[in-house]
C-alpha cells in the first residue's frame, strides 16, 4: 500500500512538472523501467534513490512528502469544447480528453494534422503502447523500418519504444483519434 501511495505521489508530482517517465528518468539519471516500476507500486526507491529521483524536478524529500495531492476530480464525459489542447504548432492538433492531474492510465487523443503537417525527420520514442484509428485523411506512419499509408478505418497500433513518426500525405487534412497508455504528455 505504501508503495502504491509513493508511486501515486511521485506520478503526480512528474506531471504537474509536466514530465514524461522517460524526461524524469534522464533528468534523475536513472533507467526508464526504474520511474515506471515505482509509479505503478512494483517496487519501491531506497531513499538516496527517491531524492536523486526528485532531484530532477527539483523537490526535496520533505516537500515531496507533505505536498497535498489535489483531489481532481475524473469526469465521465466531455464536450468537444472540453478537450484540452495540449500541443499546437506546426499543423499538428493534439486535443485530450481529460486531465493529465486526474492520474489517469490511458491518454486518448483526437488529432488533426493539417496537409503536410508531420511530427519531424527525428523519430518519436517513448514507453509505451500506442494506437489509433484514422477518422478521415491520409496518415503516413512509419513504425521502425515499416512505412505504411493509412485511410479512413485503418488503424495502428504499437510499442512506443519502437521509433515512430507520422506524416499527413493526403490532399485534406487527417483527423484520428489515439490512445496511448502510459500517458506521455
Amino acid at each position: 500500500m505504501i508503495e502504491q501511495d509513493l508511486g501515486a505521489r511521485l506520478r503526480m508530482v512528474r506531471l504537474r512538472h509536466q514530465l514524461s517517465q522517460r524526461a524524469l528518468a534522464k533528468k534523475a539519471g536513472v533507467a526508464n523501467a526504474t520511474i515506471s516500476l515505482i509509479e505503478s507500486g512494483q517496487t519501491s526507491p531506497s531513499v538516496s534513490a527517491l531524492k536523486r529521483i526528485l532531484a530532477g524536478v527539483p523537490m526535496t524529500l520533505a516537500e515531496f512528502f507533505s505536498d497535498e495531492l489535489p483531489q481532481v476530480k475524473s469526469e465521465v464525459f466531455y464536450r468537444a469544447e472540453e478537450l484540452t489542447e495540449i500541443s499546437a504548432g506546426a499543423g499538428i492538433s493534439y486535443r485530450q480528453i481529460g486531465s493529465a492531474k486526474a492520474g489517469h492510465v490511458l491518454q486518448i487523443l483526437y488529432e488533426t494534422y493539417a496537409v503536410g503537417a508531420d511530427t519531424g525527420l527525428v523519430m518519436l520514442q517513448h514507453e509505451g503502447e500506442e494506437g489509433a484509428v484514422i477518422l478521415s485523411g491520409k496518415l503516413e506512419v512509419t513504425v521502425g523500418n515499416l512505412t505504411r499509408v493509412l485511410g479512413a478505418g485503418d488503424a495502428y497500433y504499437f510499442n512506443s519504444q519502437t521509433p515512430h513518426r507520422f506524416r499527413n500525405v493526403g490532399k485534406t487534412p487527417c483527423v484520428l483519434v489515439s490512445s496511448c497508455s502510459p500517458p506521455t504528455f
